[in-house]
């Protein structure tokens, strides 16, 4: 029977040689990404900066309502096409996009790390990646077999292929597929396939490449039942990721908690966090999370 540990977890990301978090506070923060520095709101960023001069090559400025929305506003020249960065094996193209990420989610690191961890020794393992964006996770986890990789956006699919041809890894055993994410996991369970990882990343609102709505509080615990039944005592794990919404993770760590009751293995749920760069670095919030292993 699964076991759910009481005590949330820091899941902290260091800075590498081709990302940091330089500085944050009064709600937006400064980071690296290769030569280029880039200032970004963060709501969580609640302290005041440590440095006096944030010098960036541009700053994204939200709009004026919740519903997202902004652009960007440049200082300095920045290549509009993107330019290469790499984390470990995997190289992939960082771009200031409309939605003002830069092709890949950073925070999403020591995700990589752990979940390579749990597959460790093995090259025959099929996992899945749902929501998977531009692929960073996914040509992650090929290094220890196959993966199938889902997202609605057709554009987010073919930089995911374009990233696995810079990395060299366009041989990896990686099903690239443009589909409805839920509509996909439930196909699965019909057609009785399993996996030895899960790993998701849901937005808090999306619709589908058919027009389908998504909307996180109300499809999460379909999507998570369809995900469970893909799962065997044999599997290692599932992760899920949250981002920008009113929840904690105690509610994602009881939701899997009813759903994984039958299978061994434990439940772990907390923040994920980046640290900035210098010696007393400190912790910046980017998301919630849960997840299920089993080492075997």
């Amino acid at each position: 029977m699964v076991e759910i540990a009481t005590q949330p977890l820091i899941l902290t990301g260091e800075g590498w040689a081709d990302y940091g978090l330089v500085d944050s506070g009064q709600g937006r923060k400064l980071e690296r990404y290769g030569d280029y520095r880039f200032i970004r709101p963060e709501p969580q960023a609640m302290w005041t900066p440590r440095l006096a001069n944030w010098d960036a090559h541009g700053e994204f400025v939200p709009g004026s309502d919740e519903d997202g929305g902004g652009r960007w506003q440049f200082e300095k020249s920045v290549p509009r096409e993107g330019w290469p960065l790499a984390w470990n094996e995997v190289s992939f193209t960082a771009q200031c996009t409309p939605f003002r990420h830069l092709g890949f989610f950073p925070d999403m690191a020591p995700v990589w790390d752990w979940m390579r961890t749990m597959l460790a020794g093995r090259d025959d393992a099929s996992t899945l990646n749902l929501f998977g964006y531009t692929g960073v996770g996914t040509l992650a986890l090929s290094a220890h077999g196959p993966v199938t990789h889902v997202d609605a956006s057709k554009k987010s699919v073919a930089q995911a292929r374009e990233n696995a041809a810079l990395a060299g890894l366009e041989d990896r055993p990686v099903r690239w597929l443009v589909d409805d994410a839920a509509k996909f996991a439930a196909r699965e369970v019909r057609r009785e396939k399993r996996y030895d990882g899960i790993i998701l990343d849901p937005p808090k609102f999306g619709r589908g490449p058919g027009g389908e709505t998504w909307r996180l509080e109300e499809g999460l615990p379909g999507l998570l039942g369809d995900c469970r039944k893909l799962l065997d005592p044999d599997s290692r794990f599932l992760f899920l990721t949250v981002y920008a919404v009113r929840m904690s993770s105690l509610a994602l760590a009881g939701l899997m908690g009813e759903l994984f009751a039958d299978l061994p293995g434990t439940i772990e749920h907390g923040d994920l966090a980046v640290r900035e760069d210098g010696q007393d670095g400190r912790l910046l919030p980017t998301a919630i999370f849960a997840r299920w292993s089993n080492p075997g």
